[in-house]
Parts: structure tokens; sequence; C-alpha cells
């Protein structure tokens, strides 16, 4: 192996150990097997045009277009020309994506999901922290500054992940930097010639030269040595230093995950655009449903919990988040004695609705819904994953309707002692005269649920507070002090102070976020309209669990176990808006070469130094030789996933708006052989239907949703009006999921990277060479009929 190819080996290693800090932050960590392929694809690039020799700055260029035409396929194939050359239309992807990745990388806690946004964020930044690494390491030769983007790229996951990549990480990466370096000491030492070392450990007199390749070079193992020196010295170090808080080996501080699948999730605060909304001119409808419930006055509709305030805003704290269960939990402190009543509702989000959480009445026991959402466990709550949201969302919650009394209420035990310490938390910053006002305003109640009535009816009826959506929606300590002394505010205001003021007086609280009930359509139906949106806070009572309290004057309805003997109101409608006034260095080229002109005329330099000396001029092949070389090299790799990108383009034109019943029935056929199953088209829909569910091993909707598309197949062959059937494409988007959860893995890399319904490629090329060698034979016959007969003549 040539100098130059090692140096590219470990320069391709090197990026890749660093990389591994990676890791961590994402689950599941797949994209690396890209990074990898695609990284190999530059540094192949790099190696053939190294070998022509090109110019250096032709070779760098040519492995740029390398991973641009890569990152193409692998990430905008769709819009690109062909699946690889990119247009104006990739690079607006790619900037979406990117943009969107960011907004995950703020959105997620470690570790967030694998998004394609995240996921491009990771390929392209290793790819191009490679590409850096291989110019400077192997095009340059300077191995040494090839370092920093390896340090840049450990620090991004050191300081992404809270300084806590940990010690592996560390070694993995540093052991990766000390290769590259060992690979171009190698290559140097390899040009000096042949290389004496000292006086042999053996003593023996006279020998003062090493056996030849008995062992490694000693300049080798001294750097060996030193790094593996350096590397404990880096790790051990920091335990002696007090202000580095135990190194390496220390803890990582307090972590964010849990044990929930996927991670966690850091929500964003919906309070946002929540001001925005109330302020609307119009107010559009953003979703309806239908209940069962008698009175839907007190049917919230939460969106999300904020749980966590820290002297600056309210917020939703980092939590686990997990798979939706069938059942939802029992939810925390509510007690079997308490009156409860089970309300289904059937939920339509519009389209214009974009939400990443998903409205429901609290507390929910069972959610039935299509799409990829998780579950919030401490806040009940559920989160689109992957750019999932509500948009045209149909979904049906059970929840439970908690009626207690206000005996109940007021009898309730202390609560668990660390729900206590984690709900009543308020900053030290906290304002006495909020604390103050919460003890005046609730003097002479008895517990803490009279402390809460009093408090939201000082709020809502005594205080001589106003309701106006266009005051500044300030959250800190201070803006709960201003509110207090100008009397004046929305929902946002009333919910957040009261919730303070609760705190402070020791009884859990947080704020919840969401709709209003919404109002009555002739039809029965419920319509929640975007100025509908609403805060209100939450206590906890041990017995009856996080309730509902409502201090925001003409808004909401206040529940009936805050007024005894006393029913509840008809919800109200939304208030109207007022009126408001306000409205990196380039590398320099390496010195020349040691050997001299005679040396390399009598081949003494090695074929590296002789490369290396034909391509230090900046003469090479045209730039049209160029593209042209790395587009077949692009293509010579890409050849295998040809049917990948068949299968995916093909699905995509079936599954179409332009596909059609039979279309569905064919690419559940196909998807069926790709799994195994190959296709009989000698039986009827309905038999092929039964044979593709008994050979696959389907069971539950994917089996449903074979026969459901079969039956559509035989209404449009054989009725003679067959009606139009909408949602078929999801019918065989649970098939496919019904085949891949029932493969092994080694089945379902076989139905995605060599599908066997590939083979109709072959057939329909087969067919098209035979009817046209058909037509060619019977046009020789009839010019030969046609020769024959002018000879008779």
């Amino acid at each position: 192996m040539s100098g130059r190819t090692r140096l590219t080996l470990a320069s391709w290693a090197a990026t890749l150990m660093a990389a591994g800090a990676l890791l961590p932050l994402v689950k599941p960590a797949t994209w690396i097997f890209t990074a990898a392929f695609v990284l190999a694809l530059v540094s192949g690039v790099g190696t053939l045009a190294r070998r022509v020799p090109l110019a250096r700055p032709l070779t760098v260029l040519a492995q740029t277009v390398a991973a641009v035409l890569a990152l193409t396929v692998c990430f905008a194939r769709e819009q690109a020309y062909v699946w690889l050359v990119p247009g104006p239309e990739v690079f607006t992807h790619a900037a979406e994506l990117f943009r969107a990745g960011a907004e995950d990388v703020g959105r997620y806690a470690i570790p967030a999901p694998d998004t394609e946004g995240i996921r491009l964020m990771l390929v392209g930044g290793v790819v191009g922290i490679g590409l850096l690494v291989d110019t400077l390491a192997v095009t340059f030769r300077k191995a040494a500054p090839a370092g920093l983007p390896l340090l840049a790229l450990y620090s991004v996951a050191a300081g992404l992940s809270g300084g806590g990549a940990g010690w592996l990480w560390f070694l993995l990466a540093a052991s990766g930097y000390l290769l590259l370096l060992l690979a171009e000491g190698r290559d140097r030492l390899s040009q000096w010639g042949r290389v004496f070392g000292g006086a042999q450990r053996s003593g023996r007199p006279g020998s003062s030269v090493a056996a030849g390749g008995a062992s490694a070079f000693a300049p080798v193992r001294t750097g060996r040595r030193i790094g593996a020196v350096a590397m404990g010295v880096a790790l051990v170090a920091p335990l002696a230093l007090p202000g580095f808080s135990g190194g390496l080996f220390g803890g990582g501080g307090e972590g964010s995950g849990g044990a929930g699948k996927g991670g966690t999730i850091s929500a964003v605060n919906p309070l946002v655009s929540l001001q925005n909304n109330l302020r609307q001119p119009e107010d559009r409808e953003v979703l309806r449903y239908r209940t069962n419930a008698r009175d839907t006055s007190g049917l919230y509709l939460r969106l999300v919990a904020l749980d966590q305030f820290d002297g600056t805003s309210w917020k939703s704290s980092v939590r686990p988040i997990e798979d939706v269960p069938k059942q939802l939990p029992w939810p925390d402190g509510l007690s079997q004695s308490v009156r409860i009543t089970e309300v289904t509702s059937n939920f339509v989000a519009s389209d214009a609705y974009e939400q990443k959480w998903l409205p429901m009445p609290y507390p929910a026991g069972r959610v039935d819904i299509d799409g990829r959402w998780r579950y919030e466990p401490a806040g009940r709550m559920l989160v689109g994953d992957d750019k999932q949201t509500t948009k045209g969302a149909r979904y049906q919650v059970s929840s439970l309707d908690v009626q207690p009394t206000a005996g109940q209420l007021a009898a309730a035990g202390p609560a668990p002692e660390k729900l206590r310490r984690e709900y009543t938390k308020v900053p030290t910053t906290l304002p006495a005269d909020v604390r103050a006002t919460a003890l005046n305003v609730t003097k002479g109640a008895r517990n803490d649920y009279e402390r809460a009535v009093k408090l939201q009816d000082w709020f809502s009826q005594e205080g001589g507070f106003r309701y106006d959506v266009d005051v500044e929606s300030g959250t800190g300590v201070q803006a709960i002090s201003r509110f207090l002394k100008d009397k004046e505010g929305f929902c946002v205001h009333f919910s957040f102070s009261m919730a303070a003021m609760a705190r402070s007086l020791g009884i859990p609280a947080r704020v919840a976020v969401g709709f209003m009930p919404g109002t009555t359509q002739t039809d029965g139906s419920v319509s929640v309209g975007i100025r509908d949106a609403h805060a209100w806070p939450e206590l906890y009572f041990e017995g009856a669990g996080w309730t509902r309290f409502e201090p925001t004057p003409s808004r909401g309805s206040t529940p009936a176990y805050t007024r005894e003997n006393t029913p509840s109101g008809t919800a109200t409608g939304p208030a109207q808006p007022q009126q408001s006034a306000s409205a990196q260095p380039s590398a320099a080229p390496s010195a020349s070469e040691s050997c001299t002109p005679q040396m390399k005329k009598l081949g003494d330099c090695g074929p590296d130094a002789a490369a290396a000396g034909a391509s230090g001029d900046d003469s090479g092949p045209d730039l049209r030789t160029v593209l042209l070389l790395s587009l077949a090299a692009v293509l010579l790799v890409s050849l295998p996933l040809l049917p990948l990108f068949w299968r995916t383009r093909v699905r995509a034109r079936r599954l179409g708006p332009d596909g059609g019943t039979l279309a569905v029935w064919e690419e559940i056929n196909d998807t069926a052989w790709d799994y195994g199953v190959e296709p009989d088209e000698s039986l009827t829909p309905r038999k092929s239907a039964a044979r593709i569910v008994r050979l696959g091993e389907l069971r539950g909707e994917s089996a449903d949703a074979v026969h459901r598309v079969a039956r559509a197949v035989e209404e449009v062959l054989y009725a003679p009006r067959p009606p139009a059937v909408a949602g078929l494409g999801s019918e065989a988007g649970r098939v496919r999921a019904g085949f891949h959860a029932g493969a092994n893995r080694a089945d379902r890399l076989r139905a995605l990277l060599a599908p066997r319904s590939a083979n109709r490629v072959r057939w329909a090329a087969s067919a098209r060479w035979s009817s046209w060698t058909m037509r060619r034979r019977a046009l020789g016959m009839r010019a030969a009929a046609a020769l024959r007969r002018r000879e008779a003549n």
C-alpha cells in the first residue's frame, strides 16, 4: 500500500472516529453509515484524481462535486435532474431541510429523533469536515493542521451534549488523530531511504544497526509512546484540577434523558403565538369535533402543560417521551371515590392548522390516531415526531370528566413530597409583593382549596381586573408585579400570576395551554376557532389530581367545584380584539519535495514523491474532463442502488393523486413480491388478497387493508358505475408496514435494496426488445417480398 493511500484511509477513519462523539446525540444513529459511505466516495474520488494526476485545486473541486452529487442523491433526489444533478430546487430543498433541522435541534433534547433535517446537518457536516481533513492531510500533505477540523467536530458534539461527551468518545477521536499523524510520519520516513536506529538493547558488541524488519522503526515507536502518554495525561490530569469538576470521568451533571423510546423532547413554548391568535381579525376554524358529553362548557382542549417557572418565563420541562400506549395510565392523584364520567369525542383538524401538540380533553384515557405521535407521561400530552403535525388529522379521544365536590377538594391530603417539591418551586428573585398579595387575598382561608378559590375569584371578579389582549405578554417575575399593579392583561397574565401565587402558598401548580371548548353548531358539532386559544392554571389536589381553575374574566367557564351548590355556566364566546396602535482560511501548498531531480530519475523517491512532483503545477485536464470523471465515479457507486431508486419512484407515482385503484392494487402486489410472496395473476382480486394475507402472515389492520383494496378493485373491474374510494394510498402504506413488521432484518434489507419487483424492468425491456425484433423481421420480410415481386416483373 502506498503512503498516500494509507494517508487517505487514515483521514477517512480519523473523521469517522471524531464523528463518533455525535452518535449519542441522535437515536437511532444510522446516519453514521450514510456519512461513512459518502465520505468513502469523496475519498475515492480524491484518490483517483491524485493518480491522474490533477492539480491540487482541481482535486479538491472534484471531491466537492462528488460530495454535492452524493448528498443530492441521499437527500434531494426527487428535486434533482435524473435523481442526481442538482438544480435550483435542490438547493431550495436543502435550505428548507437545514432550517427544519435547526428547529429540531432547538426543540428536542438528547437523544433527538433522526429527522431528515438533523440527518442532513449531521451527514453534511461530517462530510464537510472529512473533505477538509483529506485536503489538508493528503492533498497538501499537512496532517498536523488537519487536527483543527477534527477538534471542531468533537467540540460541537461536546457542546451539544452539555460537556458530557464522555471520555470514551474523546479517546476515540484522539486515537483517530494520532493514527493520522502516524500515517503521515511513516510516509515521510519512507522517503528518507534506509533508517538506522541506535544500539540494540541486547548489548552485543559491534551490533549498532537495528535488524531490518525485526521491529518497527525507532521514530515510529517513539511517536506511538508519546501519543499514548499524551492521551493518558489528557484523561487523568483534569481529575487533579479543581476547576474542571472531575474531568472526562466526572458525572455529566443532570441528565435530560429518560427511559422512553425516542429520547426526550424539550417543548417549544406555544405562548409565542397565543397573543397573535387572540388578535386575529377573523376567527378561522382550527378544528371541529363531536362528543357525547352532555355539557361541553368544561371540555377544554389541552395542548401542553408548562411546569417550569425560572423567573423569566413558564415553559415545559425536558421530559422523556415514549410510544403512545393503547390505554393511557390512570391519572396521577385521581381517587376512585371521585365521580367521573367517560366522554368520547371525535376530532377533525383543519388543513390550515399545523401544531406539534395534539389538542385533547384532560385527562385523556385513550387516543386513536394515525401518524408519528409520541406520548409524554408527566404532562399526559401527545407530541408529533419527525414533522408530524395536526394538519388534517382525524382522531378519537376517550377522556374522563372529573367532577370532584368542594368537600372532597377541601379535605384533600398533602401532595406526594416529590411532586410538591417540583411544582411549588419559585425563583428566588420572585418579588416579595407577589407572595404578600397572595397572603392578603387568601386571608381567612382554612385550606388549600379555599385559598385557590379566593385567588380565582379575586382575579375574575373581586380584584377589578380587566381583560385586554393588547397588553404586552411579559412573563417574568417583574411582569407579574406589573400585572398585579396595572390590573389589565389577557389569559397569559391571569394564568401565570395565579399559578405563581399558588406556588408561593405551597400549592402545586402549573399552566395549561390549549383551547376553550368552542361553539356548538346547528348540526350538533362543536367548532373551535383560532381565537378560542387560551391558557389556564392547573392546581394539584390529592384525590382529584390536576384540577382546572379559571381566573380570566369574561373567558371560559368557572368550574362547578369552585362554586358549591352552583351549576357551571355555559362557555362564553371569545373576546373581541381591541384596536392597538402597536404593532475557513484556505490551506497553503506544502513545500517542495526534498527529493532531487536526479533521485527522481533513478526512482529512489518512491511512487508517491513522483506523483506529488507531477501534480505540483496547476496544469491538468480541462474542467469538462474533471466533471465527467466525477460523474462516472458517482454513477459507478450508485449503480447498485438503481433498484431502490426505481422502486421508490414507481411507488410515489402509483400512490400519487393520479394513481387510481388499480395502481394501488399493483403496488400492494409488488410490495408482497418484494417480501417473498410472488404474484399470481391468474387469481381473482379477492383470492389474490387471501393468498397475500396467508403467505405474508399479515394480521390486523394490514390484512384488512389488503381485502379493502381488493374489494375496490373488483368494483372498478365489474361494477357498471364504481364508486370513488378515497384513502387507498394509506391502505397500501398499512400493508407495507405489516410486511415490514413481520420480516427479519435480512428480508427488510432485501426488500429495500434489491426488491424482487424490479424484475418488471427486465421484463419490460425484454418485451420491448422482442417487439422491436419482430417489427424489424416483419419489415425485412416485406422488403424481401417486394424485391421478389420487382424481380418477377
